[in-house]
Formats: C-alpha cells, structure tokens, sequence
C-alpha cells in the first residue's frame, strides 16, 4: 500500500464523460444518465483498499443523505485486475450488493476514465455543479485507518451543502490520501 495523495484538478474543470459498465446490472451507464439535478460526485473507490474500507459505510450514508437532495454519486474502480484479482468486476458486483451501495459501481477497464479525472488514489473524490463543472476535489475528512479520528465525511458534506446553497465551491480543499490506482 502506498500512501498518495489526490491530484488537485483545477476548479472549473468538466466532467469527462463516460460510458462504462455497472458491476451490478452489467449494463453500460453513462455520466449524462447518472448525473444528479443538483451535482455529481464522481468517487474512485476499489474493493481491497484499507482507505476505502474504513469509509465503506460513510460512502453509503452521504450517497442516500444526499440523492434526496438532488446530488447523485457515481463510483468507479479503475486498478488492474490482472495483477489486482480483488478488484475484478465479479468482485466489485460482489462488495457492491453485501454493502448495498445505493450508487451504481463501474469498472475502467482501460483506465482511460481515471486519466482522464487525473485520479490518483483510492478513495479519490470530484464534486461537480448541475453543469458538470468541478467545485470540489479533495478529502472526505480528516479519518484515516489507525489515526483515531472517527468517519464523519464531514469534508465532503460541507462542499455538498455549500454547492447546494449557492453553487459556489469551497475555496480551501485538501487532497484526499489512499492507496494509489494500480495502473497496468
């Protein structure tokens, strides 16, 4: 596991669309028929990484907290399966139903996506407006396995909410910290 910090696009950014398979449906989704009313939060998570483990559950809280609110979540794993097998679309399809993510779970199998977000880590989070232009990009919250400090996503939340009051995006944002994408 190496610890690495998120790359910091600039705010303002678009979305790169995309058309990637659901784990759970096997079908293709696309980021134009996933997008929320209000914003997107577009999350690079996978299944064996100890970042996104000790969040797993703060992932699915934050998603129903705010789809009533008109901001969707979209999840995406990007690693290389073939020297990554935990991370395989099987097994995603797997963590996706016994964790009942309520956001559908993508598989980047050319890993085009996440080059083209710059993610860099797992988890790895981008908030964007109802246009689809970046207004955050950084930590869920200062929580970290084996620091003591509890999940709150209290981070994330508050760029949520502040997109959801005025459409402005937070100016202070710090990069989120996990295992690197394990690129082919």
């Amino acid at each position: 596991m190496a610890l690495t910090p998120s790359n910091m696009l600039p705010l303002g950014t678009k979305a790169p669309d995309f058309n990637l398979v659901d784990t759970v449906d096997d079908r293709i989704k696309s980021l134009g028929a996933l997008k929320g009313a209000n914003g997107t939060l577009v999350m690079f998570i996978c299944n064996h990484c100890p970042f996104v483990i000790h969040v797993n559950k703060e992932l699915v809280k934050l998603a129903l907290d705010y789809k009533a609110k008109g901001i969707n979540c979209i999840a995406i794993s990007s690693n290389d399966v073939a020297n990554y097998p935990q991370d395989s679309p099987d097994l995603m399809k797997q963590n996706a139903l016994e964790l009942d993510y309520p956001f559908p779970y993508l598989y980047d199998e050319t890993q085009q996506i996440a080059r083209a977000y710059d993610a860099a880590c797992t988890p790895d989070f981008f908030l964007f407006d109802a246009n689809l232009k970046l207004v955050y990009a950084g930590q869920l919250d200062d929580s970290r396995p084996g620091n003591g400090i509890p999940v709150t996503a209290n981070d994330l939340r508050y760029a949520m909410d502040v997109l959801l009051k005025d459409g402005s995006a937070v100016p202070h944002q710090k990069p989120s910290m996990g295992c690197n994408i394990k690129w082919k």
